[in-house]
């Protein structure tokens, strides 16, 4: 359980700071990729989900994944709880460890650079905000998501980090434009609440309302419909 739950904190916090750092690297001023744009931003996340699952297995990284694979049987009941704390842990050290290798153009942008896309350099916030519409959004995209990994597991398992990467960057490209594609509490709100805390000058409202609503609870009503289709349409 111990080496499990240590993998799925360092797996998390690796796929922070790739994720994180590639919006940087996009965003603030001083950064030599700066708007390179979100083929750049989503290409990168893909390729570094795999380099992780590459490293540590078949690790969760993700508390709706685990809320899954627990449904499923995959993991027992009481791993459960003990993944999605590791992975909020994760997330925020990996968020913490991204201002600390950007903290001079993080400087350099606070009189330059747009509060609100500093804010979502960390979180994912929709550019037209529509509560139904986003969970909606937030929820199916988990269910998209989630399943199609347990199935790349369970039929192509030697192409899992490949294979969820190519994922990743499909599920980005094809719903990522509404909400950004969370699909994920410990993605969204571990760094979410490193922004909270971090000094960053000229913040942004960190907008919890949605953050707790919407990535804060969306994955785990897909991850319900996920396994749900892998039991009684695959077959899991």
């Amino acid at each position: 359980m111990l080496h499990n739950v240590l993998a799925e904190f360092l797996g998390t916090g690796l796929m922070i700071v790739f994720g994180v750092g590639v919006h940087c690297d996009e965003v603030l001023k001083s950064s030599k990729y700066r708007g390179s744009g979100h083929l750049f931003a989503i290409t990168t996340w893909g390729f570094g989900i795999s380099v992780v699952l590459m490293i540590f297995g078949g690790v969760c990284l993700n508390p709706a994944m685990a809320l899954a694979q627990a449904i499923l049987g995959m993991i027992p009941w009481s791993c459960f709880l003990p993944y999605a704390f590791a992975e909020m842990a994760g997330a925020f050290v990996g968020a913490l460890i991204c201002y600390v290798m950007y903290a001079d153009q993080f400087k350099a942008s606070e009189k330059e650079v747009d509060p609100i896309a500093v804010r979502n350099i960390f979180s994912t916030n929709p550019p037209i905000r529509d509560l139904p519409r986003n969970y909606f959004v937030e929820a199916f995209a988990t269910t998209v998501f989630l399943s199609a990994i347990l199935a790349i597991a369970k039929n192509y398992e030697s192409w899992l980090p490949l294979g969820v990467g190519i994922l990743v960057w499909a599920v980005g490209m094809g719903f990522g434009g509404t909400t950004g594609f969370a699909m994920n509490q410990a993605r969204d709100l571990g760094p979410r609440l490193a922004y909270q805390l971090l000094p960053i000058g000229n913040k942004a409202d960190n907008d919890w309302k949605y953050g707790l609503l919407v990535p804060g609870t969306a994955p785990f009503v897909g991850a319900v419909c996920a396994a749900l289709f892998c039991r009684y349409f695959l077959g899991m």
